[in-house]
């Protein structure tokens, strides 16, 4: 495959940025996406050239590192995946490949395709712990959960945090992930006790970020490669009002 890439590089915060195109000949359709930059890079290193940059770690689409937007879809095309899984047989023979980082305020850029995304570390140690003993492993029965209730808690806990749901906002809301995180732990009775001062903390945090306010476009859902589904924000929106008729705030 013969591709042309349109990739964004930018030396550091400060730079202004600009898409630099670079042709790739011979790819392998069966390379991903990654696997793919990796030889770009190489390439480029040979060349005398800086590599460019971009996060990557698991390469298994469970750590939500690698954040690329690509022809204006965050992970690319395809449904339910990560950059890490999409290989290059997605894209045509001759095809012109625009590749992108995050695009919002609270995700600053650091270099080229690399952005800073510490704001969701902070909302969620604003969250804080759960209350439960510590000491030798409970019994797995100890603590009955309605099976519905566990199926709703794990599919929140299935956010990998990687920030697509802010990327796709028109509005660079962060609302899909936020409640993820809420409804996990609302779903479940370990999560009880702290239930208002978590979803205070973390809706306040995520507004202090500069997070923009969700208007229930739903591109977060549409591009979450975990398919977590906007109904847990109706469910953020219940803690909230919960906490707001017990005085929480």
């Amino acid at each position: 495959m013969n591709l042309t890439l349109r990739i964004w590089r930018q030396k550091n915060a400060r730079d202004k940025g600009r898409f630099v195109t670079h042709e790739m000949d011979d790819v392998s359709p069966d390379m991903s996406f990654l696997e793919m930059l990796d030889v770009l890079n190489d390439r480029l290193i040979l060349g005398g050239e800086e590599p460019l940059a971009f996060d990557s770690d698991c390469r298994e689409g469970i750590c939500g590192m690698c954040s690329l937007t690509i022809n204006g879809v965050p992970h690319g095309p395809g449904k339910g995946g990560t950059v890490c899984q999409l290989h290059m047989r997605g894209f045509s023979d001759g095809e012109v490949i625009t590749i992108e980082p995050w695009r919002a305020k609270p995700f600053p850029v650091l270099r080229d395709l690399v952005v800073d995304r510490s704001s969701f570390d902070r909302i969620i140690q604003s969250g804080g712990f759960i209350s439960s003993n510590t000491g030798g492993a409970p019994d797995g029965n100890a603590i009955l959960v309605p099976k519905e209730d566990a199926e709703v808690a794990m599919d929140a806990a299935a956010c990998i945090g990687c920030g697509a749901c802010v990327a796709s906002c028109p509005n660079g809301s962060a609302m899909l992930f936020v409640a993820a995180k809420v409804s996990h732990l609302a779903h479940l009775p370990q999560g009880h006790p702290e239930r208002e001062e978590r979803v205070v903390n973390m809706v306040q945090q995520m507004d202090s970020e500069g997070f923009g306010n969700c208007t229930n476009h739903s591109e977060c859902e549409a591009v979450c490669p975990k398919e977590i589904s906007v109904s847990h924000i109706a469910k953020m929106n219940r803690e909230f009002i919960r906490a707001a008729l017990k005085g929480k705030f």
